[in-house]
C-alpha cells in the first residue's frame, strides 16, 4: 500500500506546499478505497469488501 501511494503521488509530482501533498495523498486513498478493485478480495473494492464482512 505505501508503495502505491507513494508512486501515485512523490514520484509523479512535485509540491509547492506540505498541505497539497497532504490533499493529495487523501485524494489517493479515498480513490484507492472506494474505486481500485482487487484480485485478493474476488474483485471488490476495499470499502465493499468491508460492508461485506461487517453484514
Amino acid at each position: 500500500m505505501n508503495r502505491t501511494i507513494k508512486d501515485a503521488t512523490v514520484k509523479r509530482y512535485h509540491y509547492e506546499a506540505h498541505a497539497q501533498l497532504e490533499t493529495h495523498v487523501g485524494d489517493s486513498i479515498a480513490a484507492y478505497n472506494y474505486a481500485r478493485r482487487l484480485k485478493t478480495l474476488q474483485g471488490l473494492t476495499p470499502f465493499e469488501f468491508i460492508c461485506i464482512i461487517g453484514t
